[in-house]
C-alpha cells in the first residue's frame, strides 16, 4: 500500500516557476516508477512526466518537454516536478501516481492533487 501526498501547488504568473513535491508514505518507494498527471477544468486527467524507479528513466508530455522536469530522492520518499516557464494553460489540479510498471490513467495509487494556477 502506498499513500501519496502532493505540496507545493500556488498562484503563479505567466514565465514563473513552481515546484511540487509528492511524498509517499508505505515501503519499497524505489520499486515503484513515479508520474506526474493533470486536468484542467473540463477537461481529462493527462500524462505530464514519469520517472523510473532508478531516476535514470523520464519521459515527458510534448506540452512540458524543456520547461519541466521530473526528479525523486528515494531517500525522502519523494518525487519532485520542478516547471519553469509556466503558461495559463498549464493551469490544473496535479497529481502525482504511483506503479509497478507503467504509469497511467489506470495506475493504483494517487495523491489527492494540488492545484496550479498560471495568470497572464
Amino acid at each position: 500500500q502506498v499513500q501519496l501526498v502532493e505540496s507545493g501547488g500556488g498562484l503563479v504568473q505567466a514565465g514563473g516557476s513552481l515546484r511540487l513535491s509528492c511524498r509517499a508514505s508505505g515501503r519499497s518507494f524505489s520499486s515503484y516508477v513515479m508520474g506526474w498527471f493533470r486536468q484542467a477544468p473540463g477537461k481529462e486527467r493527462e500524462f505530464v512526466a514519469a520517472i523510473s524507479g532508478s531516476g535514470g528513466i523520464s519521459n515527458y508530455a510534448d506540452s512540458v518537454k524543456g520547461r519541466f522536469t521530473i526528479s525523486r530522492d528515494n531517500a525522502k520518499n519523494t518525487v519532485y516536478l520542478q516547471m519553469n516557464s509556466l503558461k495559463p494553460e498549464d493551469t490544473a489540479v496535479y497529481y502525482c501516481a504511483a506503479d509497478k510498471s507503467l504509469v497511467t490513467l489506470r495506475s493504483n495509487y494517487w495523491g489527492q492533487g494540488t492545484q496550479v494556477t498560471v495568470s497572464s
